[in-house]
């Protein structure tokens, strides 16, 4: 690769991982119907179009892997062979391993190759050679072989013959099809596919001699995977090209230091808010409506740049419930629902780790084996339901099981046992409490570790995660029924909706997506239980955090309690305040140094009138009160 620029390796990265991501899920869907000619073409391409990227820069080991799981599918598109089980075995084990390489490669260092035995799972064929047409100066030897060719064009006409491993019929197989005979100018878009642009309007000479291509580029896997034009549609691909023009690939750094800037115009839109409510000028007020406006709309269309669908993360779902379902010897059927929904870029990122845990867990936890399942009168295959959908500016994301579902009472006793609660502490905890017991740290159910359970990322890690990205996570679980875990997240991380409190002269802003109500209670309705407040309220107790005595402020005795009442999981508890100023629009920023890791705060953020306030972390101040 020291031919190859950083950018265009970046590129190569970026888009491999796509495919391999892709691959995944169409590998599953071929699994389930193996005669599915269209899935079949599918995963060929993606392995022959990984290929093909990775010769270019040099990636032995990954062309060697993917040309492997290309002859074993062209034989199969040859109509030679069938898919076997193994088959499928090998094409999930070969993206493991593709994953490792492009993570070498990512990392700077070469990029191991698979084992011998992986590889003889796919069966290959010896390929008889045939006299090459075109050579063309590419990689390597600066020669690309008959099989590599007739796969372009396969691409081109899609009604061609299919891409073998056997013998060409003929010296020379252009014509694929009695009327399919490709045009100059087509052909010459084809090797500008394969190399970049090459000088227009130069025809390709036929026959066996070779054309040379002066300083050739990487060919775009974005491009490669366009829709082929029709035969005899040569006038239409500069058309082609011009659409594909209408994209470009923009530095992350560039867009956040836009939504950066963005979130100083949101500052300076409240405080010119908060002014103009105190001079109480006409045109003042005109102008800061509109400036009101304008920032908002800004603000909505920057974010949408950083968005993306979560079916992202959502595309390698199958393979990982293929993987354990299979280890553990169980039938489970995975859906998935709203993977258009789209999220900040960085949130999609940060929660593929907890997702990943939580289809694991519902798999390995949840579904019953298939015999089990039969006896209880459900089908033996098990069916797993991934969601997601967005609810004003917030996303839930939501994953469902069949399964056994989650007994209480076990939970309960497994935390006494292991000395998390004592007795008498697990005995008060309600049903929708005990549910939350998997969210303690060392706290598990399973009698040994196995390679699903045991990994060191645990339910904790996961409520955890969740919180950083402001979030919120709730388990239903209805036994031999099923269960489900609901997750909430901000649409961005960048700006938050919050609501601001005052205690004392400090003003404070607590997650809006948190906050349920704000009532005022009479003190005297205050009763205290096991050591500590409760508020009394329909007939049920909810617990109290004052934050004036969490924070050392003096709190004055006054005859009616302003409390915030807070959301954490299936549970509210009421926070104590001194007043409630109102709902603003904030931008994060990290904690000071002098706050920096103190329990109960989660950032700072400049309001309107020019003061700083520390946005607390709603979730730290129940558990410091537990």
């Amino acid at each position: 690769m020291s031919a190859v620029t950083p950018e265009i390796a970046a590129d190569f990265l970026v888009e491999a991982q796509e495919i391999l991501d892709l691959l995944g899920e169409q590998l599953v869907a071929l699994e389930r119907d193996p005669a599915d000619p269209g899935q079949l073409n599918a995963v060929f391409r993606g392995f022959h179009t990984l290929k093909g990227g990775a010769g270019f820069l040099g990636i032995h080991a990954m062309v060697g892997l993917c040309h492997a799981a290309e002859e074993a599918l062209g034989r199969v598109r040859a109509g030679k062979t069938s898919l076997q089980q193994h088959h499928f075995d090998a094409g999930q084990q070969s993206l493991d391993y593709l994953q490792s390489m492009l993570d070498a490669v990512g990392a700077g260092e070469e990029a191991a190759h698979a084992p011998a035995a992986l590889l003889a799972l796919f069966e290959p064929v010896q390929a008889v050679a045939a006299p090459a047409c075109i050579a063309v100066a590419a990689i390597g030897d600066g020669m690309i072989d008959d099989n590599e060719f007739e796969a372009l064009l396969d691409r081109l006409h899609p009604g061609s013959a299919p891409v073998t491993a056997g013998p060409a019929p003929s010296p020379c197989p252009v014509a694929t099809a009695p009327d399919a005979m490709i045009g100059e100018d087509e052909f010459e878009a084809l090797l500008d596919q394969l190399h970049g642009r090459g000088a227009p309007g130069t025809a390709a000479a036929p026959g066996p001699a070779a054309t040379s291509m002066s300083a050739p580029t990487p060919v775009s896997l974005a491009a490669s995977r366009a829709q082929p034009p029709r035969p005899g549609a040569e006038a239409k691909v500069p058309a082609k090209a011009a659409e594909v023009e209408q994209t470009i690939r923009v530095d992350t750094k560039r867009l956040d230091a836009i939504v950066n800037l963005v979130g100083e115009l949101v500052l300076a839109r409240n405080r010119l808010k908060t002014l103009r409510a105190r001079i109480r000028d006409e045109e003042l007020d005109r102008a800061v409506s509109g400036l009101d406006v304008a920032t908002s709309r800004l603000q909505t269309a920057v974010m949408r740049t950083r968005m993306q669908p979560v079916g992202k993360v959502f595309s390698r779902f199958p393979k990982v419930a293929r993987d354990v379902a299979r280890s553990l010897n169980k039938e489970v059927d995975l859906e998935l629902l709203g993977a258009d929904t789209e999220l900040d870029r960085n949130l999609v990122e940060a929660l593929a780790d907890p997702l990943v845990h939580l289809v694991r867990n519902a798999i390995d936890h949840g579904i019953e084996l298939p015999d089990l399942r039969q006896a209880s009168g459900k089908p033996r295959m098990g069916r797993v339901r991934l969601s997601a959908q967005q609810e004003g500016d917030y996303v839930t994301i939501e994953i469902r099981d069949d399964g056994a579902g989650i007994d209480p009472e076990r939970l309960r006793a497994k935390a006494v046992e292991k000395g998390l609660l004592d007795r008498e502490a697990a005995s008060r905890l309600s049903q929708e409490e005990c549910l939350h017991l998997v969210f303690m740290a060392g706290f598990s159910t399973k009698s040994e570790v196995t390679d699903i359970s045991g990994r060191g990322v645990g339910m904790d890690v996961v409520q955890s995660r969740i919180r950083e990205l402001s979030g919120l996570i709730q388990i239903h679980s209805d036994l031999g029924k099923g269960s489900r875990f609901v997750i909430r997240v901000p649409l961005t991380l960048a700006i938050l909706p919050t609501l601001l409190v005052q205690v004392a002269t400090e003003v404070y802003a607590l997650p809006l997506a948190r906050v349920l109500e704000v009532l005022h209670a009479p003190s005297t309705g205050v009763r205290w239980f096991d050591g500590r407040p409760v508020l009394s309220r329909q007939d049920l107790a909810m617990p109290l955090v004052d934050l004036r005595h969490w924070l050392g402020t003096p709190a004055p005795e006054l005859p009616l309690l302003t409390v915030v009442v807070l959301q954490i999981s299936d549970q509210r508890y009421g926070l104590v305040v001194d007043q409630v100023m109102g709902r603003e629009e904030v931008v994060i920023k990290p904690l000071p140094r002098a706050v920096r890791g103190l329990p109960g705060y989660s950032g700072v953020t400049l309001i309107g009138d020019g003061r700083m306030a520390l946005i607390l972390d709603v979730d730290a101040l129940r558990d410091l009160h537990r």
